[in-house]
């Protein structure tokens, strides 16, 4: 039986990040993960494959609509099968570059898929069946999630396709219904948009993004809707029957009112994930998950002796760059170390055209909390650079206290907001204030200028238009 300081379920951003930084602090670690290749859903079928099928197809949509008028004439042909190809070297060259870190920091790879045998215990079982008890002094939860299931709609990912099967769609789909107005509804809809889809978002809610800035989310539906996609909000999916050449989906209003059908080629099920956590063998050290996943009491410990979580797999947003937080700070509190991570400063962006970035707290928020508050606002449309790279949608939204002036939440809408907003996370974690950020000097001219005149409008002194 294979002692460890440390054994790691999961090879996600949260468990391979745990996996490393516990070896460079000299843990002897082992990492199970039973997929073919490490990287976890972010690597192998979510962040990275479909970033890589968004900035192809907005090239591909640029080349069509946009080259032209800045004097570039072209005829682009749309090769689906080479964009797909792309898409699984970019993730190949990722997931092996991750295997190479693991032999760097001397972690072994325990191949199969583990689950607690008791305090201090991990069974693996390998792909031909086999299994192996392996001890450590500490276990790790890294598991992540897997996309939610809908009552009536069921995914064959052939006709009916979740956010996995919407990535290896073997067509351009002359129609597709996409279930969800959230962040991967939104993402993947766009990618077929793009190639060629009439796209229609059915939402449960009145509003799309929800939890996002609601001046932000209403300027992001406007820009979408804009580009052709079309919405269905407030209205409830009761069902989806897939033939061998489409989907008959039919929703009713929330509010009441009588039933409709749709059809399409394809529908995309995206209304969000949940926590993965079905045969890991928490009973055998007393751990009940909830809805929510595993519970951490305190600083990613559970209940549970020695048992620590992180990433999707436990409360927080569910994003792979919190997992990678969760994963340094857990790993440096059990090697004794301050570890820490700072919830109210974790950025989220929506990867479509234009790009959506947020980070702290929103408006409504703010509100509900009785904070006085004060905003700063500068639009793309009289920023230089984007103005002449024809990318003038959208703005930036600073939102400062009232009375001390410190940055307490930044909305952004428009062109590589999803590089700039790291700048507002820095500045949030520094406890800066809006004038920190409005005295900071930006080069010119950059679509950055427009992060510092929304710092300089918090107090009214806007240099540009």
């Amino acid at each position: 039986m294979a002692q460890y300081d440390v054994i790691i379920i999961g090879g996600g951003p949260g468990g391979y990040n745990a996996a490393i930084r516990a070896g460079q602090l000299g843990m002897k670690v082992a990492l199970v993960e039973g997929r073919a290749t490490l990287g976890g859903t972010c690597l192998n079928v979510g962040c990275i494959p479909s970033k890589a099928l968004l900035h192809a197809s907005e090239l591909y949509e640029m080349s069509l609509k946009d080259f032209a008028g800045m004097g570039i004439e072209v005829s682009p042909k749309l090769n689906l099968e080479r964009m797909m190809a792309n898409k699984a070297e970019s993730v190949t060259g990722l997931t092996k570059g991750v295997e190479f870190l693991m032999k760097k920091n001397k972690v072994e790879w325990l191949k199969g898929w583990g689950r607690i045998d008791g305090v201090g215990k991990v069974a693996v079982r390998a792909a031909d069946g086999t299994e192996a008890v392996h001890e450590a002094k500490n276990i790790v939860i890294a598991t992540g999630s897997e996309p939610s299931g809908l009552a009536g709609v069921t995914v064959d990912n052939v006709r009916i396709v979740d956010s996995t099967g919407a990535l290896s769609i073997p067509e351009v789909p002359k129609s597709m219904i996409v279930i969800g107005a959230g962040v991967i509804g939104l993402e993947l809809g766009s990618v077929w948009r793009r190639l060629g889809a009439k796209v229609t978002v059915v939402e449960y809610l009145d509003r799309i993004t929800p939890g996002m800035d609601t001046e932000t989310a209403t300027a992001f539906q406007k820009a979408l809707a804009k580009q052709g996609v079309e919405f269905k909000l407030g209205a409830k999916v009761t069902g989806a029957k897939a033939t061998k050449t489409g989907v008959a989906l039919t929703f009713e209003p929330v509010a009441g009112g009588e039933a409709q059908t749709l059809s399409a080629d394809y529908v995309l099920l995206a209304i969000g994930r949940r926590p993965y956590t079905q045969g890991l063998g928490l009973e055998s050290v007393g751990i009940v998950p909830d809805k929510r996943g595993v519970i951490a009491n305190d600083h990613f410990k559970t209940g549970a002796p020695g048992v620590w979580v992180i990433g999707d797999v436990t409360s927080g947003p569910m994003l792979a760059h919190k997992a990678e937080d969760e994963a340094v700070a857990c790993i440096e509190l059990i090697a004794g170390k301050a570890g820490h991570v700072n919830y109210d400063v974790i950025p989220s962006v929506i990867y479509t055209y234009p790009e959506v970035a947020t980070v702290g707290k929103t408006e409504e928020e703010l509100k509900v909390a009785g904070t006085a508050y004060k905003v700063g606002k500068f639009p793309f449309l009289a920023n230089s650079r984007a103005k002449v790279n024809h990318e003038t949608e959208g703005f930036v939204k600073v939102l400062a206290d009232a009375k001390t002036d410190r940055i307490l939440g930044v909305h952004m809408i428009g062109p590589c907001v999803s590089e700039m907003i790291a700048e507002y996370a820095v500045a949030m974690e520094f406890a800066a204030a809006s004038e920190d950020v409005a005295r900071t000097c930006h080069p010119h001219p950059t679509r950055s200028e427009a992060l510092r005149q929304a710092a300089m409008g918090v107090e009214g002194w806007t240099m540009q238009a």
